[in-house]
């Protein structure tokens, strides 16, 4: 099991700075003034892993990728805490002659096998769906 150490410092009011495993800052704001809430974090860290995902698993089946964007819709509990409940993934996938079949394999993948954060969140009781299109461009 491989370790990572970030750190959050509270900044003002209900903002922080995070510095990630990696050392990149993040800005952090529970009112979204200044930054993402800690919520919109975890949406779009699921985007980015299962999107880099896509991607890869794409190029690698020497699909012409151009474009990948990730669009998701999340519900949350009415009640806290406020946890996600539902998130949907919706993949627009742009390039050369995109097979269908290469997309619906490489998203597949991401959810079922590759993505950690979606598997985190589908064992912690979060209704993960996806689904995708292919755009000529």
């Amino acid at each position: 099991m491989s370790e990572s150490k970030a750190s959050v410092t509270w900044q003002e009011k209900k903002a922080f700075l995070g510095v990630s495993p990696s050392g990149h800052n993040v800005q952090i704001d529970a009112d979204k003034e200044n930054g993402a809430s800690p919520m919109e974090l975890i949406l779009l860290g699921l985007g980015g892993c299962a999107s880099y995902d896509v991607v890869s698993i794409l190029q690698k089946s020497r699909q012409e990728v151009t474009d990948v964007r990730c669009e998701l819709t999340a519900s949350r509990a009415e009640t806290v805490p406020a946890v996600y409940t539902d998130i949907h993934m919706h993949f627009i996938v742009t390039g050369q002659d995109i097979k269908d079949k290469q997309v619906e394999k490489a998203v597949n993948l991401s959810a079922e096998k590759y993505c950690s954060a979606s598997r985190m969140l589908v064992q912690g009781g979060v209704n993960v769906t996806h689904d995708f299109e292919v755009v000529a461009g």
